[in-house]
């Protein structure tokens, strides 16, 4: 009886000491010199808040505040906002070969899927079966006149609020590269 003893006070002493020692982080001080950085106390945007009159985390914006970077184009997403754009818009981006080039590039990556590489209406998508958009250079628009017509008003007006089956590029592509685009789209015209 005494070794079975001896041999169970020996297991419980092993694992009680592999037990303690496993569960000590040798790194850890035990000391914390930042605790809100461990626990932090920030409200979600949709949570009440005290900390305001109103109670509301997400504060509304003061009146005639646009975000930071935010450009403003006041051209509804209609026909009339449209012409008025083809009207009115002219890019303000200086005709250089390097925003021609970023323009490729930018046109590459967000159009040509559709598009295709040269503007035909013969991308990717298009040999999968997707309806194809109309040739830059020989297509017709389906707002009326021939696609090498558009003026830069109404390629931006396109890229921003899209028509037919392209969707809006806003939220992809800034208002600056929309531009670059708007210039290499018009040589694409021209070909």
């Amino acid at each position: 009886m005494n070794k079975i003893k001896i041999l169970g006070t020996t297991a419980f002493v092993i694992a009680a000491s592999i037990v303690i020692t496993s569960c000590k982080d040798k790194r850890s001080t035990g000391w914390e010199y930042a605790p809100n950085m461990y626990e932090h106390k920030a409200y979600e945007y949709d949570q009440a808040n005290d900390n305001f009159k109103n109670g509301q985390t997400a504060q509304t914006p003061p009146a005639g505040t646009i975000p930071v970077g935010f450009k403003k184009f006041d051209y509804p997403n209609n026909v009339g906002g449209y012409q008025q754009a083809s009207l009115e818009v002219k890019n303000p981006l200086p005709l250089t070969s390097n925003n021609i080039e970023e323009g490729k590039k930018l046109f590459t990556t967000f159009c040509s899927p559709c598009h295709g590489v040269t503007g035909q209406g013969d991308g990717l998508v298009v040999s999968h079966g997707y309806p194809p958009p109309p040739s830059y250079s020989k297509g017709q628009s389906s707002r009326g006149g021939a696609m090498k017509d558009l003026t830069d008003g109404k390629i931006y007006h396109t890229i921003t609020y899209g028509v037919n089956a392209m969707g809006s590029y806003a939220s992809q592509v800034a208002p600056e590269e929309r531009w670059k685009i708007v210039m290499y789209v018009h040589h694409l015209q021209t070909l």
